[in-house]
């Protein structure tokens, strides 16, 4: 965390909490200190759903009804509020985001009175409009919203904790014009600001305290929310804020190592969108990482970019319009005779050879990156590698000194840089072909560099074989595999040639490690 926004955390926190209470008026501004930052701007009630409602609402679709086998059915009704708030976007500037406020109902002790809050991060998406709390699809364009809105309540809300969830800066109402993509310092400050809100919202919603903290607070999040999730952590801790524990899902904590085996030809899928997202993140941020876009994006794809995501245009759009290529994001041919065995890769870059026949989509005539400036790329990282590869020193630590502004973006922002004093679970599948699974296991093997205490932080892989009797995930593990088992059958008797490989490929990292690695958070927060 950089100087300025650790100041601009610990100025927030001490305007906003005492302990884990609020010390702000319901609705209030925060003072001139606090420059409005978590200034709650207005809130209402989008949803409200009764245990049985809740559990109907599940039985109506299959994909409901897979939920509810891994989430359990809900114990508790949930209330949904929408609120929005006062936040700043990459570069520090002004502006305001939305949120969701999931408030467990009922008269069992399990969903009323003190309850732990968890702060929850949501993973990528294109659609500006996002919303988390818009389950009842006001909008019908947010069907994956709604989708990841109702697992989060089915999950956390309708088990007994109090949620908030950002759609983060950019989203869903927000003035930002661009988001702020896998920047842990604007991200994790957009997570702090919206708990401020929501607690301010909760204060005026239920004044006679019938729901409230119990002073605990968890931290997850998956994908992009898995990353963002971690770098909350950070935040709060360095801010002073007693984190209970957090749970992060299949998220690029190492960045600068994904970064790095991607420019060598690891090319995951969704990475036009992901290319697309961060650059211009960090273009607005920075301002050092082009000139004009067309040193970055190829000639077809330059024009416009930087105004295309988020987009209210559904993604598929967006490539059959030809704004985005969909899968080949570097050039077929080699920048240099030297990086031939990189386009794509003979060898995997930190990833399992399962995944090899995947990365040569990434490449084309199509492609969305220059060829110029992915050499630039090659050539910086082979001269100051990252310390995750093969021979590179220190170990798996982020390269030394960079050179090259992007990969100095990427370690700018890579999660290698502090010791948690909480307990850490972080969950993915091994054969992630979204967000490769190397990223745990290398924030793992840097903490555990730095002498962490042991057993504090842990590694889950929800698709690996139980460890014995004695693990306490086996039920997680158990069920991924069945339900991988059962995704593949399905194609099987749809057709599919390939014994359902393709099937169980594009539903790994959304659908099928999302819901168990949620799963397998709730188990670990109950610990504590």
């Amino acid at each position: 965390m950089s100087v300025a926004m650790r100041n601009a955390a610990l100025g927030l926190l001490a305007c906003s909490m005492s302990g884990m209470g609020v010390t702000a008026e319901a609705g209030s501004s925060c003072n001139e200190g606090c420059n409005a930052r978590g200034q709650l701007l207005d809130h209402h009630v989008s949803a409200t759903l009764s245990a049985p409602a809740f559990s109907a609402l599940l039985a109506s679709s299959a994909g409901g009804r897979r939920l509810a086998r891994i989430a359990g059915q809900p114990r508790c009704g949930v209330e949904i509020v929408s609120f929005r708030y006062r936040t700043v976007g990459g570069a520090g500037e002004p502006t305001n985001a939305s949120g969701a406020l999931m408030i467990p109902t009922g008269a069992s002790a399990t969903c009323g009175g003190p309850r732990p809050l968890m702060l929850y991060a949501h993973g990528t998406t294109a659609y500006r409009n996002y919303n988390l709390a818009d389950i009842t699809l006001t909008d019908p364009a947010n069907g994956d919203g709604a989708g990841e809105g109702i697992s989060v309540a089915a999950m956390y809300a309708a088990q007994g904790y109090i949620v908030v969830a950002t759609n983060y800066a950019g989203y869903a109402g927000s003035d930002l014009p661009y988001h702020p993509y896998l920047n842990a310092d604007q991200q994790s400050a957009d997570m702090i600001d919206s708990l401020q809100a929501a607690r301010l919202a909760l204060a005026e919603l239920k004044p006679d305290r019938s729901a409230g903290e119990n002073g605990k607070l968890f931290v997850t999040g998956y994908s992009q929310g898995g990353f963002v999730a971690l770098a909350t952590h950070r935040a709060l801790q360095a801010a002073g804020v007693k984190v209970t524990a957090s749970a992060p899902g299949s998220g690029p904590y190492a960045l600068a190592a994904i970064a790095d085996a991607l420019i060598e030809g690891a090319v995951n899928l969704g990475s036009t969108l992901f290319a697309t997202l961060i650059v211009t993140g960090y273009q607005r941020a920075y301002e050092n990482i082009y000139r004009r876009p067309g040193d970055f994006y190829d000639v077809a794809y330059s024009s416009g970019i930087e105004t295309l995501l988020p987009s209210e245009q559904p993604l598929n759009k967006l490539f059959a319009s030809g704004k985005l290529p969909s899968t080949q994001l570097f050039s077929s041919v080699p920048p240099t005779p030297r990086f031939a065995s990189m386009t794509p890769p003979a060898v995997p870059p930190l990833t399992p050879p399962v995944l090899m026949p995947l990365f040569a989509a990434g490449f084309g005539k199509a492609n969305l990156v220059r060829n110029a400036y992915r050499l630039t790329l090659l050539e910086d990282a082979a001269a100051n590698p990252d310390g995750a590869f093969p021979n590179a020193t220190p170990a798996m630590e982020p390269a030394t000194n960079p050179l090259h502004p992007l990969r100095q973006a990427f370690k700018r922002n890579d999660l290698r840089n502090w010791l948690p004093r909480a307990p850490v679970l972080l969950c993915g599948g091994q054969s992630d072909p979204t967000v490769f699974f190397f990223n745990a296991r290398i924030e793992q093997a840097y903490w555990q560099n730095a002498k962490v205490p042991a057993g504090l932080t842990t590694v889950l892989d929800v698709d690996s074989a139980v460890a014995g009797p004695g693990d306490p995930y086996a039920p997680i593990k158990q069920g991924f595999a069945s339900a991988k088992a059962e995704l593949a059958s399905e194609a099987v008797a749809d057709g599919a040639a390939d014994g359902g490989a393709s099937a169980v490929l594009r539903s790994y990292h959304g659908d099928l490690v999302a819901s168990f690695c949620m799963a397998a958070a709730r188990a670990f927060f109950a610990r504590f």
